[in-house]
């Protein structure tokens, strides 16, 4: 573990091994920190032999010392929930894949395996949603610039999630996440420059107002087409 997290995510485990005992079988942390964004709470994945409505008030009891330690509240699921859950929420493991690390125990993705039918079904809901928000917005946005740049700016993180996942679904193993972002668009067609820019826009960086509204059109081209590429993907 780095120094730039690892207390926080001792600190955490430490909090759970009073409350669950040895029912306390493994820690992974996860998600945008480990990524590089600092600036992130710490998500962290707890698996545990049982879990009860007291367990979850002890947990309830620490959660603001957790937040100010940069912590967000931690999942916390019954071992064979999880294993069950795995058709349920693929895209939301494999991202969890992509980029861990162990903190207790055994690494809980050790062997398992998401299937790709699972992915791929999850991706098409995922990208549809996505479609059709993009539509409803420009509508609500009345020509707008202004409402138009923030439409795609809001959606950008969205729709750089989704690449990742389709990344997954291509067959990409990288776990660094712009690589990973970058790849699953040239697997999807998505131009390099179109991504770049919603790269900056999911990272906050400085851009004109003006651009954002500029990329929608090119930006709803690309969702259309992933859209169709899903729907037609081989089971």
């Amino acid at each position: 573990m780095t120094a730039t997290w690892s207390s926080a995510a001792t600190a955490l485990t430490t909090d759970l091994q009073r409350i669950f005992g040895e029912r306390l079988q493994s820690v992974v942390a996860y998600g945008s920190h480990l990524d590089g964004d600092t600036t992130a709470p710490l998500t962290c994945l707890a698996l545990v032999q049982s879990l009860s409505v007291t367990d979850l008030e002890a947990c309830a009891r620490v959660a603001t010392r957790w937040s100010r330690l940069g912590l967000a509240a931690p999942l916390v699921l019954p071992e064979a929930e999880f294993r069950r859950s795995l058709d349920a929420f693929p895209l939301e493991y494999g991202e969890i894949i992509r980029r861990h690390e162990r903190v207790l125990g055994e690494d809980p993705f050790t062997g398992l395996a998401i299937a790709a039918a699972d992915v791929r079904r999850a991706c098409e809901t995922q990208i549809v949603s996505h479609l059709v928000h993009l539509r409803e917005g420009f509508i609500e946005a009345a020509g707008q610039p202004d409402r138009i740049a923030g439409l795609v700016a809001a959606s950008a993180p969205a729709f750089t999630a989704f690449l990742r996942n389709f990344a997954r679904l291509a067959g990409v193993t990288t776990q660094d996440r712009v690589d990973n972002t970058r790849q699953g668009a040239r697997a999807a067609g998505v131009p390099d420059s179109l991504v770049a820019e919603l790269l900056a826009l999911e990272r906050q960086s400085p851009i004109p107002t003006s651009d954002p509204a500029r990329l929608f059109p090119q930006y709803l081209d690309a969702v259309e087409r992933l859209a169709l590429t899903l729907d037609t993907w081989p089971a």
